[in-house]
Order: structure tokens, then C-alpha cells, then sequence
């Protein structure tokens, strides 16, 4: 009988004393537990009904605290189990931030520090190209102008017309000439166009804005009304400060 009893408890590990019992929960599991039990509590207690007497109330605080607490220790051990990610997220971050962090690591700054070398020089060449885009342009539209008029003017000779005819192709080639110049003036410069905002009267730019985006600019300053309010204001033009009570 022995024999056989050890026989079952070798092919079984399961089989030996206590090997029938849970294996004891993991943190997580057992605050999930903790906080799914009081959440189910929460849910007979938050039926509808208002609170009816003093124990009821004392018993509802106490489901409160004991939720806030287990939220607090929850939040405590998720702090602790993604700390050692944390650690390398910011190990890898403070190895390359010395080379690539924007605007500190090398990287940008030395880019920053040959854009200031390459700008001015790149501006001077567009500025020249556009310059004889410009001179080119002007040009082709005092030739077709010219054109134009010989061509009004030679009616009835012909030789006349002929001579405008040779205007008008001179002035199309040099047309032709404009938009080839134009396209060097624009294109390949190195340089790129940067739009900036800059505030010269903010009467007006409130206005234009309320009109552009009402829900946004509505947001916007009841975040600035709840701000002042939070930091003890009670009056705000505009608005009604207006005090409630809720459960602390």
C-alpha cells in the first residue's frame, strides 16, 4: 500500500501534502481582488437610494476610504513594477540626449550653428536669382507691350506687320525666358519659408478669434476662470463664482 502511495505521489508532484492548496496571489492579483470586491460593495451600496441615517452614511465613508486606500496602494505598486522600466527608458534616454536631444544635443546644435553660416548666403544668391527673374519679367512685358502696339500700328502695310510679327515672337522668347527664371528663383534655394504670428493689437485679435473659433476661445477662458478660482478669486468679470459641496 506503500509503495503504491508513492508511486501515485511521484507521477502526481501535486499529490503531496499541500500540494492541493492555491499557489499564494501575486501583488497584483491580490489588490485587483481587494478593489473588485469593494467596487461590487460599491455597487449594492450606490443603488439609487439616498443615504437614510448616520450608520448608513458612517458605512458608506468607510466603503470610501477603504476604495481610496486600495487606489493608493494600486498605484503604489504599479509605480514599483514599471520603475525598473522607467530605469532604462531613462538610461537610453540620457545616452543619446547628448547627441540627438532637440534644440541641446549636438546634433542640432551644430546644425544650428552652420544654418546661421549657410542662411545669409543662400538669401544673398535667391535675392540675386529673384533680382533677374524680376529684370527678366519686366523685360518681356515691355517687348510684348511694344509688340502689341506695332501690331496696332501696321494695319494696312504690311511690311510693317511683318516686323511687328518678329517683335511678338522676340518678346514670347524672352516670356519664355521669364518663366525659366522665375523656377531658378523659387526652386533648389536651400531655404524654406517660416510663418510667425506676431501680436500688434489684441482687441482685435480677440475679436477675430471669438468669431473663428468661439468653442475653442470659450474653453480657453474657463480654464483661465477656473484657474483664478482654484487660486482664490471669487469674482471674475464675466463670470458667476458660485461655491458646492461634494464628498471629500
Amino acid at each position: 500500500m506503500t509503495e503504491r502511495r508513492s508511486e501515485d505521489e511521484a507521477e502526481n508532484p501535486r499529490a503531496v501534502i499541500g500540494g492541493n492548496q492555491p499557489p499564494e496571489p501575486t501583488p497584483f492579483e491580490a489588490i485587483r481582488q481587494e478593489i473588485e470586491d469593494l467596487y461590487e460593495e460599491a455597487k449594492n451600496w450606490a443603488d439609487g437610494e439616498p443615504i437614510a441615517s448616520q450608520e448608513m452614511h458612517d458605512a458608506i465613508e468607510s466603503l470610501r476610504e477603504s476604495l481610496h486606500e486600495a487606489g493608493k496602494r494600486a498605484d503604489a505598486l504599479r509605480v514599483e513594477e514599471k520603475k525598473p522600466l522607467d530605469d532604462q527608458i531613462k538610461a537610453i534616454q540620457d545616452k543619446f540626449n547628448p547627441l540627438i536631444q532637440p534644440k541641446r544635443g549636438r546634433v542640432d546644435m551644430a546644425k544650428s550653428a552652420l544654418d546661421a553660416l549657410l542662411t545669409p548666403y543662400r538669401a544673398r544668391i535667391a535675392q540675386e536669382k529673384a533680382a533677374e527673374a524680376a529684370r527678366v519679367a519686366a523685360a518681356a512685358e515691355e517687348a510684348r507691350r511694344q509688340a502689341t502696339e506695332a501690331i496696332r500700328a501696321s494695319s494696312g502695310n504690311l511690311a510693317e506687320r511683318e516686323a511687328a510679327e518678329g517683335l511678338l515672337a522676340d518678346a514670347k522668347k524672352l516670356e519664355r525666358q521669364a518663366g525659366r527664371a522665375n523656377k531658378v528663383a523659387t526652386t533648389g534655394t536651400g531655404l524654406r519659408t517660416v510663418w510667425r504670428a506676431e501680436l500688434v493689437d489684441e482687441a482685435a485679435a480677440l475679436d477675430w478669434f471669438y468669431g473663428e473659433r468661439p468653442d475653442a476661445f470659450r474653453e480657453l477662458i474657463q480654464s483661465l476662470a477656473d484657474e483664478a478660482v482654484r487660486r482664490g478669486v471669487r469674482k471674475v468679470q464675466g463670470f458667476v463664482v458660485r461655491d458646492e459641496k461634494v464628498a471629500a
